[in-house]
Order: structure tokens, then C-alpha cells, then sequence
């Protein structure tokens, strides 16, 4: 069975959490690392924005700025997202396109998001694979409501995918930080269990959903020398900037 490295659930800020997908991804291109499966958690909570979207027309930026909620741009494309300290565990997923079998896309987010499928199931609910539309990209869904969003990006074979699992969601918090909420399209696993699961629960399902999904044997390791310094770049030049953050560059290349 393939052997994919698994980065195990840890906690850090927005542009910490982004740059390091970045970092992987780079480190993949450069055949550097395997294909990995790393898990996340935001402190402060944050609000992430797709790569091509206009901030003004997405998000509070005061009401963020006067609570604390970090602002970051994701190099991945979708929507905004509202990342709540306690309420989810995010997943990335870094690999080679060809081990997925097909460059199909949808075929791609398919199998990810069957990892997610799969977490459900363990703790007890049914989801769905729900194939998205020209407006947004596919997701999970419990009933018609969205329990997981994802969202990619592809560069030199490698694909990035990576998204969130609601472990429960504040909808006045969402509206407090995003201009645009669909209240009624939203679910967590505290809503649909009516009990909360704890954020290793829900983390060991996750992984084990994921091995299941992907066929592979998670092993866990840490990030090398060359990502961690790597990161600590993108962090600096790209993460931290209002260039990047509010309007979209620069673009830096790995």
C-alpha cells in the first residue's frame, strides 16, 4: 500500500496556515516531499478569501480588524470562508496529480471529498458528495446543507486541495465578519448528531476516513528544513502583506 506523509492536527494563525500548504506544494513540485495529508486548526479565528475575489465585496474588514479575526488569501480559488477557532478541523491534501489516476478535476475532488464522506460516517452521519456548479466548487452536504467546502489549486502536476469540516457553526458570528452568508445552507456535525464530538474525535475520523478514501497508509512526519524555511519566506514577503491579503499580489513564484 502507498505511504503518504501525515502532518498531524495543529493550531496556528491564518498566514501560518497558508503558507505552509504553499510551502508543501513547492516542496512536492521539487519532488522533495511525498504526498501529504495535513490537518489545521485557526488561532485567532479568520476569514479566508479565494485567490480572485475582491475583499471590499466579501468581508467586514472592520468588524474583523476590531475582533481580532485575521484576513488572509488563500492561493486555492472559491469563495470566503469563516474560520472559527473552535467550530472545524481543516484538511489539505498535497499530491501529484497523476496518483489520483485522472487530471479530471472533478474527478480529483471526488475521491478527496470521499475522505470527508468517510469522517462522517464514523461519527455517525451521512453525508454526500455534492458536485457544485459554474458559481461554486464542490462540496459535502447533509440533506441539501453544506457540512464541507473545498477548493483548489494545480501547478506543476501537483494538486492542492484543501477545505473545511464544521465540527458546529455560529451563524451571527459568520454574519458579523462576511457580507454574504446563505444561512439556511449550512450544517455541523454538532447540529446533525444534536451533541458536540470533540475536536480529536472528529480528528481521528478524519484521518482514518481519509486512508480509507485514498487507499493509502498515513504515516506521520513533520515538515523538512527546506519547508520550514521556505515558509518562513512566504510569511514575510507574501502572507503578512496587504498587497497580497486585500488585493490579490504579488504573485511570488516558488
Amino acid at each position: 500500500m502507498t505511504v503518504w506523509r501525515l502532518l498531524k492536527l495543529e493550531v496556528n494563525d491564518a498566514f501560518t496556515n497558508m503558507v505552509i500548504d504553499e510551502a508543501i506544494v513547492t516542496a512536492r513540485i521539487k519532488d522533495l516531499v511525498p504526498n501529504t495529508l495535513r490537518f489545521y486548526q485557526w488561532k485567532p479565528s479568520a476569514v479566508s478569501v479565494g485567490r480572485f475575489q475582491d475583499v471590499s465585496k466579501e468581508i467586514q474588514i472592520e468588524n474583523c480588524r476590531q475582533q481580532g479575526v485575521d484576513i488572509v488569501r488563500r492561493i486555492t480559488g472559491g469563495g470566503t470562508v469563516y474560520h472559527d477557532s473552535q467550530g472545524e478541523v481543516t484538511y489539505s491534501v498535497i499530491a501529484k496529480e497523476e496518483d489520483f489516476g485522472t487530471t479530471d478535476v472533478f474527478q480529483a475532488y471526488n475521491t478527496i471529498c470521499n475522505g470527508l464522506i468517510e469522517a462522517a460516517k464514523i461519527l455517525g452521519v451521512k453525508a454526500d458528495f455534492n458536485p457544485g456548479d459554474t458559481k461554486n466548487c464542490p462540496n459535502i452536504t447533509i440533506q441539501g446543507k453544506k457540512i464541507s467546502g473545498s477548493a483548489q489549486f494545480h501547478k506543476g502536476g501537483v494538486l492542492l486541495q484543501h477545505g473545511t469540516f464544521l465540527l458546529e457553526v455560529d451563524l451571527e458570528k459568520m454574519f458579523t465578519f462576511l457580507l454574504r452568508v446563505a444561512r439556511e445552507k449550512l450544517t455541523s456535525i454538532k447540529n446533525e448528531l444534536e451533541k458536540s464530538v470533540s475536536t480529536e474525535e472528529a480528528y481521528q475520523a478524519l484521518v482514518k476516513g481519509f486512508e480509507k478514501a485514498l487507499n493509502v497508509q498515513l504515516r506521520e512526519e513533520a515538515l523538512t528544513t527546506y519547508e520550514q524555511k521556505l515558509a518562513q519566506k512566504l510569511r514575510m514577503d507574501k502572507f503578512l502583506t496587504e498587497e497580497w491579503n486585500l488585493r490579490g499580489k504579488p504573485q511570488l513564484q516558488g
